[in-house]
Protein backbone atom coordinates (compact mmCIF):
# COMPACT_ATOMS: atom_id res chain seq x y z
CA UNK A 1 0.00 0.00 0.00
CA UNK A 2 2.83 2.45 0.89
CA UNK A 3 4.53 1.60 -2.40
CA UNK A 4 1.36 2.55 -4.28
CA UNK A 5 1.15 5.89 -2.45
CA UNK A 6 4.84 6.58 -3.01
CA UNK A 7 4.26 5.96 -6.74
CA UNK A 8 1.24 8.28 -6.67
CA UNK A 9 3.14 11.07 -4.88
CA UNK A 10 6.11 10.64 -7.22
CA UNK A 11 3.79 11.00 -10.17
CA UNK A 12 2.19 14.07 -8.63
CA UNK A 13 5.61 15.66 -8.10
CA UNK A 14 6.61 14.90 -11.69
CA UNK A 15 3.39 16.46 -12.93
CA UNK A 16 4.09 19.59 -10.88
CA UNK A 17 7.57 19.88 -12.39
CA UNK A 18 6.18 19.47 -15.94
CA UNK A 19 3.54 22.12 -15.20
CA UNK A 20 6.14 24.57 -13.91
CA UNK A 21 8.28 24.01 -17.01
CA UNK A 22 5.25 24.57 -19.22
CA UNK A 23 4.45 27.81 -17.40
CA UNK A 24 8.05 28.96 -17.88
CA UNK A 25 8.08 28.05 -21.55
CA UNK A 26 4.70 29.45 -22.55
CA UNK A 27 4.30 32.31 -20.08
CA UNK A 28 7.62 33.25 -18.58
CA UNK A 29 9.78 33.61 -21.71
CA UNK A 30 9.88 36.57 -24.05
CA UNK A 31 7.07 36.41 -26.67
CA UNK A 32 8.27 35.32 -30.11
CA UNK A 33 6.78 35.71 -33.56
CA UNK A 34 3.27 34.37 -33.91
CA UNK A 35 2.65 31.78 -36.63
CA UNK A 36 1.01 33.46 -39.60
CA UNK A 37 -2.30 32.04 -40.79
CA UNK A 38 -2.55 30.46 -44.21
CA UNK A 39 0.05 28.44 -46.11
CA UNK A 40 2.82 26.74 -44.14
CA UNK A 41 6.53 27.40 -44.52
CA UNK A 42 8.37 30.66 -44.92
CA UNK A 43 8.84 33.31 -47.56
CA UNK A 44 6.57 35.77 -49.34
CA UNK A 45 2.92 35.12 -50.04
CA UNK A 46 2.91 34.06 -53.69
CA UNK A 47 0.57 33.39 -56.61
CA UNK A 48 1.81 30.92 -59.23
CA UNK A 49 0.75 30.24 -62.82
CA UNK A 50 1.25 26.85 -64.44
CA UNK A 51 0.37 25.45 -67.84
CA UNK A 52 0.83 26.48 -71.45
CA UNK A 53 1.15 29.56 -73.69
CA UNK A 54 -2.02 31.29 -72.48
CA UNK A 55 -0.37 31.76 -69.09
CA UNK A 56 3.30 31.84 -70.05
CA UNK A 57 2.68 35.12 -71.88
CA UNK A 58 2.99 34.03 -75.49
CA UNK A 59 1.90 37.03 -77.56
CA UNK A 60 2.46 39.53 -74.74
CA UNK A 61 6.06 40.37 -75.69
CA UNK A 62 8.97 41.28 -73.42
CA UNK A 63 10.01 37.67 -72.91
CA UNK A 64 12.62 36.64 -70.40
CA UNK A 65 15.79 36.09 -72.46
CA UNK A 66 16.30 32.62 -71.01
CA UNK A 67 12.89 31.59 -72.41
CA UNK A 68 13.17 33.29 -75.81
CA UNK A 69 15.18 30.64 -77.64
CA UNK A 70 18.25 30.61 -75.41
CA UNK A 71 19.70 27.09 -75.36
CA UNK A 72 16.53 25.79 -77.00
CA UNK A 73 14.11 27.19 -74.41
CA UNK A 74 11.03 28.65 -76.13
CA UNK A 75 8.69 28.80 -73.13
CA UNK A 76 8.18 32.51 -73.90
CA UNK A 77 7.54 33.73 -70.36
CA UNK A 78 6.60 37.37 -70.48
CA UNK A 79 6.89 40.06 -67.85
CA UNK A 80 3.39 41.04 -69.05
CA UNK A 81 1.91 37.59 -68.33
CA UNK A 82 -1.36 37.38 -66.43
CA UNK A 83 0.09 36.24 -63.11
CA UNK A 84 2.28 39.35 -62.88
CA UNK A 85 -0.76 41.60 -63.31
CA UNK A 86 -2.89 40.13 -60.52
CA UNK A 87 -3.53 42.19 -57.39
CA UNK A 88 -4.21 40.07 -54.32
CA UNK A 89 -4.08 41.48 -50.77
CA UNK A 90 -0.86 40.52 -49.01
CA UNK A 91 0.64 38.82 -52.07
CA UNK A 92 4.10 40.21 -52.75
CA UNK A 93 5.47 37.64 -55.20
CA UNK A 94 4.24 36.28 -58.53
CA UNK A 95 5.89 33.29 -60.21
CA UNK A 96 5.27 32.08 -63.75
CA UNK A 97 6.07 28.39 -64.35
CA UNK A 98 3.93 28.09 -67.49
CA UNK A 99 5.64 27.15 -70.75
CA UNK A 100 4.38 27.71 -74.28
CA UNK A 101 3.18 24.50 -75.90
CA UNK A 102 3.20 22.49 -72.67
CA UNK A 103 1.00 19.38 -72.56
CA UNK A 104 -0.60 18.19 -69.33
CA UNK A 105 2.16 15.61 -68.86
CA UNK A 106 4.78 18.35 -68.50
CA UNK A 107 2.71 20.14 -65.87
CA UNK A 108 2.26 16.87 -63.97
CA UNK A 109 4.87 15.01 -61.96
CA UNK A 110 7.03 12.91 -64.24
CA UNK A 111 9.92 13.12 -66.66
CA UNK A 112 8.26 14.90 -69.60
CA UNK A 113 10.10 18.05 -70.68
CA UNK A 114 8.95 21.04 -72.73
CA UNK A 115 11.54 23.22 -74.49
CA UNK A 116 14.24 21.72 -72.22
CA UNK A 117 12.28 22.41 -69.02
CA UNK A 118 11.38 19.65 -66.53
CA UNK A 119 8.03 19.01 -64.86
CA UNK A 120 6.28 22.16 -63.70
CA UNK A 121 4.94 20.31 -60.67
CA UNK A 122 8.52 19.51 -59.67
CA UNK A 123 9.44 23.15 -60.17
CA UNK A 124 6.57 24.03 -57.84
CA UNK A 125 7.94 21.61 -55.24
CA UNK A 126 11.22 23.53 -55.27
CA UNK A 127 9.48 26.90 -55.21
CA UNK A 128 7.46 26.23 -52.05
CA UNK A 129 10.64 25.66 -50.06
CA UNK A 130 10.98 29.43 -49.78
CA UNK A 131 7.58 30.76 -50.93
CA UNK A 132 4.14 30.55 -49.31
CA UNK A 133 1.72 29.84 -52.15
CA UNK A 134 -1.77 31.23 -51.69
CA UNK A 135 -3.09 30.59 -55.22
CA UNK A 136 -2.23 28.55 -58.29
CA UNK A 137 -3.77 29.34 -61.69
CA UNK A 138 -3.59 26.51 -64.22
CA UNK A 139 -4.35 26.52 -67.96
CA UNK A 140 -3.71 23.35 -69.90
CA UNK A 141 -5.31 20.74 -72.13
CA UNK A 142 -5.25 22.44 -75.53
CA UNK A 143 -1.87 20.90 -76.32
CA UNK A 144 -3.04 17.39 -75.47
CA UNK A 145 -5.32 15.51 -77.85
CA UNK A 146 -7.09 18.65 -79.19
CA UNK A 147 -3.76 20.13 -80.44
CA UNK A 148 -5.64 23.41 -80.67
CA UNK A 149 -2.72 25.60 -81.77
CA UNK A 150 -1.79 23.16 -84.50
CA UNK A 151 -5.36 23.07 -85.74
CA UNK A 152 -5.47 26.88 -85.88
CA UNK A 153 -2.30 26.68 -88.00
CA UNK A 154 -4.00 24.18 -90.31
CA UNK A 155 -6.91 26.58 -90.73
CA UNK A 156 -4.40 29.29 -91.57
CA UNK A 157 -2.93 27.09 -94.30
CA UNK A 158 -6.40 26.27 -95.64
CA UNK A 159 -6.97 29.97 -96.32
CA UNK A 160 -4.33 29.94 -99.07
CA UNK A 161 -6.44 27.71 -101.30
CA UNK A 162 -9.76 29.00 -102.59
CA UNK A 163 -10.77 25.48 -103.59
CA UNK A 164 -9.90 23.84 -100.29
CA UNK A 165 -12.71 23.05 -97.88
CA UNK A 166 -12.71 24.88 -94.55
CA UNK A 167 -10.34 23.03 -92.23
CA UNK A 168 -13.04 22.87 -89.57
CA UNK A 169 -15.01 20.43 -91.75
CA UNK A 170 -12.43 17.77 -90.99
CA UNK A 171 -11.58 18.86 -87.45
CA UNK A 172 -15.10 18.80 -86.09
CA UNK A 173 -15.55 15.16 -87.08
CA UNK A 174 -13.62 13.88 -84.04
CA UNK A 175 -13.34 17.08 -81.97
CA UNK A 176 -15.45 15.77 -79.10
CA UNK A 177 -13.49 12.51 -78.97
CA UNK A 178 -10.27 14.50 -78.71
CA UNK A 179 -11.66 16.53 -75.84
CA UNK A 180 -12.90 13.41 -74.05
CA UNK A 181 -9.38 11.96 -74.30
CA UNK A 182 -7.92 15.22 -72.94
CA UNK A 183 -10.01 15.40 -69.76
CA UNK A 184 -8.33 12.64 -67.70
CA UNK A 185 -4.89 14.02 -68.60
CA UNK A 186 -5.83 17.44 -67.26
CA UNK A 187 -7.32 15.86 -64.14
CA UNK A 188 -4.11 13.93 -63.52
CA UNK A 189 -1.95 17.04 -63.85
CA UNK A 190 -4.15 19.10 -61.52
CA UNK A 191 -4.11 16.31 -58.94
CA UNK A 192 -0.31 16.24 -59.12
CA UNK A 193 -0.24 19.95 -58.33
CA UNK A 194 -2.37 19.26 -55.26
CA UNK A 195 -0.12 16.33 -54.34
CA UNK A 196 2.96 18.55 -54.33
CA UNK A 197 1.29 21.04 -52.02
CA UNK A 198 -0.15 18.35 -49.78
CA UNK A 199 3.27 16.71 -49.43
CA UNK A 200 4.65 20.08 -48.31
CA UNK A 201 2.07 20.28 -45.53
CA UNK A 202 -0.56 22.41 -47.25
CA UNK A 203 -4.21 21.83 -46.46
CA UNK A 204 -6.78 22.42 -49.19
CA UNK A 205 -7.96 25.48 -47.24
CA UNK A 206 -4.47 27.05 -47.31
CA UNK A 207 -4.59 27.97 -50.99
CA UNK A 208 -6.80 28.35 -54.06
CA UNK A 209 -6.34 26.18 -57.13
CA UNK A 210 -8.07 27.47 -60.26
CA UNK A 211 -8.33 25.69 -63.60
CA UNK A 212 -9.16 28.14 -66.35
CA UNK A 213 -10.31 27.54 -69.91
CA UNK A 214 -9.45 29.27 -73.18
CA UNK A 215 -10.81 32.36 -74.88
CA UNK A 216 -11.55 32.38 -78.60
CA UNK A 217 -8.72 34.42 -80.17
CA UNK A 218 -10.59 35.10 -83.42
CA UNK A 219 -14.12 35.89 -84.55
CA UNK A 220 -16.03 35.98 -87.86
CA UNK A 221 -17.01 39.58 -87.06
CA UNK A 222 -13.97 41.23 -88.63
CA UNK A 223 -13.50 43.43 -91.70
CA UNK A 224 -13.10 41.42 -94.89
CA UNK A 225 -9.84 43.13 -95.75
CA UNK A 226 -8.31 41.71 -92.56
CA UNK A 227 -9.19 38.13 -93.48
CA UNK A 228 -5.79 38.15 -95.13
CA UNK A 229 -2.08 38.16 -94.39
CA UNK A 230 -2.64 41.67 -93.07
CA UNK A 231 -4.27 40.27 -89.96
CA UNK A 232 -6.35 37.08 -89.69
CA UNK A 233 -6.04 34.83 -92.76
CA UNK A 234 -8.87 32.34 -92.15
CA UNK A 235 -11.91 31.21 -94.06
CA UNK A 236 -15.06 32.63 -92.51
CA UNK A 237 -16.48 29.18 -91.79
CA UNK A 238 -13.36 28.35 -89.81
CA UNK A 239 -13.59 31.59 -87.83
CA UNK A 240 -17.19 30.73 -86.97
CA UNK A 241 -16.25 27.22 -85.84
CA UNK A 242 -13.24 28.27 -83.75
CA UNK A 243 -15.16 31.09 -82.06
CA UNK A 244 -18.24 28.97 -81.40
CA UNK A 245 -18.37 25.15 -81.23
CA UNK A 246 -14.59 24.68 -81.13
CA UNK A 247 -13.84 26.77 -78.07
CA UNK A 248 -17.23 25.98 -76.54
CA UNK A 249 -16.67 22.23 -76.48
CA UNK A 250 -13.11 22.70 -75.19
CA UNK A 251 -14.48 24.84 -72.39
CA UNK A 252 -17.05 22.19 -71.44
CA UNK A 253 -14.35 19.54 -71.30
CA UNK A 254 -12.20 21.64 -68.98
CA UNK A 255 -15.20 22.38 -66.77
CA UNK A 256 -15.67 18.62 -66.42
CA UNK A 257 -11.96 18.22 -65.62
CA UNK A 258 -12.27 20.83 -62.87
CA UNK A 259 -15.26 18.99 -61.42
CA UNK A 260 -13.42 15.66 -61.36
CA UNK A 261 -10.30 17.20 -59.87
CA UNK A 262 -12.29 19.06 -57.24
CA UNK A 263 -10.91 22.47 -58.12
CA UNK A 264 -12.34 25.88 -58.91
CA UNK A 265 -13.10 26.74 -62.53
CA UNK A 266 -12.82 30.00 -64.46
CA UNK A 267 -14.65 30.04 -67.79
CA UNK A 268 -12.82 32.19 -70.36
CA UNK A 269 -14.69 30.97 -73.44
CA UNK A 270 -16.34 34.37 -74.03
CA UNK A 271 -13.71 36.53 -72.37
CA UNK A 272 -12.53 38.01 -75.64
CA UNK A 273 -15.92 38.85 -77.13
CA UNK A 274 -15.59 42.04 -79.13
CA UNK A 275 -11.84 42.17 -78.58
CA UNK A 276 -10.61 39.27 -80.72
CA UNK A 277 -7.70 39.62 -83.12
CA UNK A 278 -8.61 41.87 -86.07
CA UNK A 279 -11.91 42.91 -84.45
CA UNK A 280 -10.68 46.47 -84.10
CA UNK A 281 -10.26 46.96 -87.83
CA UNK A 282 -7.93 49.87 -88.43
CA UNK A 283 -7.46 50.33 -84.67
CA UNK A 284 -5.81 47.23 -83.16
CA UNK A 285 -5.45 48.98 -79.78
CA UNK A 286 -8.89 47.67 -78.77
CA UNK A 287 -7.88 44.04 -79.34
CA UNK A 288 -6.82 41.66 -76.57
CA UNK A 289 -5.26 39.08 -78.92
CA UNK A 290 -2.35 39.29 -81.33
CA UNK A 291 -2.98 39.21 -85.07
CA UNK A 292 -0.75 37.24 -87.43
CA UNK A 293 2.65 38.21 -86.06
CA UNK A 294 5.88 37.55 -87.92
CA UNK A 295 9.31 38.06 -86.40
CA UNK A 296 11.04 38.87 -89.66
CA UNK A 297 14.56 38.74 -88.23
CA UNK A 298 13.95 35.19 -87.05
CA UNK A 299 13.32 34.12 -90.64
CA UNK A 300 17.02 34.67 -91.32
CA UNK A 301 18.21 32.50 -88.42
CA UNK A 302 18.13 28.74 -88.76
CA UNK A 303 17.58 28.10 -85.04
CA UNK A 304 14.68 30.58 -84.85
CA UNK A 305 12.90 30.33 -88.19
CA UNK A 306 10.35 27.73 -87.02
CA UNK A 307 9.29 30.09 -84.21
CA UNK A 308 8.86 33.20 -86.33
CA UNK A 309 5.04 33.21 -86.05
CA UNK A 310 4.78 31.54 -82.64
CA UNK A 311 3.22 34.63 -81.03
CA UNK A 312 0.25 34.80 -83.40
CA UNK A 313 -3.33 34.58 -82.05
CA UNK A 314 -2.46 34.61 -78.36
CA UNK A 315 -3.55 37.08 -75.66
CA UNK A 316 -1.52 40.26 -75.85
CA UNK A 317 -0.37 42.31 -72.85
CA UNK A 318 -3.76 44.01 -72.58
CA UNK A 319 -5.53 40.66 -72.77
CA UNK A 320 -3.39 39.32 -69.93
CA UNK A 321 -4.21 42.38 -67.84
CA UNK A 322 -7.93 41.85 -68.40
CA UNK A 323 -7.79 38.16 -67.43
CA UNK A 324 -5.74 39.11 -64.37
CA UNK A 325 -8.50 41.52 -63.36
CA UNK A 326 -11.11 38.77 -63.69
CA UNK A 327 -9.03 36.18 -61.81
CA UNK A 328 -8.36 38.65 -59.01
CA UNK A 329 -12.10 39.23 -58.62
CA UNK A 330 -12.81 35.50 -58.69
CA UNK A 331 -10.24 34.71 -56.00
CA UNK A 332 -11.87 37.27 -53.72
CA UNK A 333 -15.08 35.20 -53.73
CA UNK A 334 -16.04 31.80 -52.36
CA UNK A 335 -17.65 30.73 -55.63
CA UNK A 336 -16.59 27.40 -57.11
CA UNK A 337 -16.99 28.67 -60.66
CA UNK A 338 -17.23 31.93 -62.52
CA UNK A 339 -17.09 33.21 -66.09
CA UNK A 340 -15.06 36.17 -67.32
CA UNK A 341 -17.40 38.51 -69.16
CA UNK A 342 -17.03 42.06 -70.49
CA UNK A 343 -18.89 44.46 -68.20
CA UNK A 344 -20.51 47.81 -68.90
CA UNK A 345 -17.19 49.51 -68.16
CA UNK A 346 -15.55 47.59 -71.01
CA UNK A 347 -13.40 45.46 -68.69
CA UNK A 348 -13.50 41.78 -67.81
CA UNK A 349 -15.29 40.82 -64.61
CA UNK A 350 -15.95 37.53 -62.85
CA UNK A 351 -19.62 36.62 -63.18
CA UNK A 352 -20.78 33.84 -60.87
CA UNK A 353 -21.95 30.77 -62.74
CA UNK A 354 -25.25 29.21 -61.53
CA UNK A 355 -24.79 25.67 -60.22
CA UNK A 356 -27.06 24.30 -62.95
CA UNK A 357 -24.69 25.64 -65.61
CA UNK A 358 -21.45 24.27 -64.17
Amino acid sequence: MMRRYRWWFSGLALLAVVTLVAVFVFVGKEPGPVDRPGPPGSGPLTIVSMGDSTLSGEGAGDYLPATNGQDGNWCHRSSNAMVHQTDLPGVTATVNLACSGAPSAQVALGDVTQWTEPSQARQLASLIKDHRVVAVAVALGANDDPHFSRLVSECFHAWFSDNAAPCSEQIKGDWQQRIDAMVPKVVGAVRDVRKVLRTAGYRSTDYDLVLQSYAAPVSPNIPEDLRSLNGCPFKKADLEWINGPGVGALNDGLREAARRAGTRFLDLSQAGTGHEACSGGADPSTEWFSRLTVQWEDLTKLDRVTHAIQESFHPNATGHAQVARCLTEFLATEAEAAACRVGEDGNLHAATVPAADR
